[in-house]
């Protein structure tokens, strides 16, 4: 099994059906030294299967106390790549 952190859209279960064909199962847990900023999206197809045109993107701070929630799925390696193309 892979690891694969998510503090975005693939937390939605819409996203995880059309991306892997299944509903990924993980835990809560933080990326440490990164901070979180909002994006818009204008891509259709992706506001169309997030629901919102507001995405998250991260960085990383080097600060310590910067950190950004989500949660850390079981993957296979196929499903890894899957979302790495997405």
């Amino acid at each position: 099994m892979e690891k694969l952190f998510s503090y975005g859209t693939l937390q939605f279960k819409k996203v995880q059906s059309e991306t892997f064909g299944r509903i990924l199962k993980g835990k809560k847990d933080k990326l440490l030294c990164y901070k979180q900023e909002e994006i818009k999206i204008l891509n259709s197809s992706v506001i169309n299967s997030s629901g919102t045109d507001i995405h998250h993107i991260i960085y990383y701070s080097g600060n310590k106390n910067d950190y950004v929630n989500g949660i850390l799925f079981k993957t296979t390696n196929d499903e890894l790549l899957k979302a790495d193309s997405h």
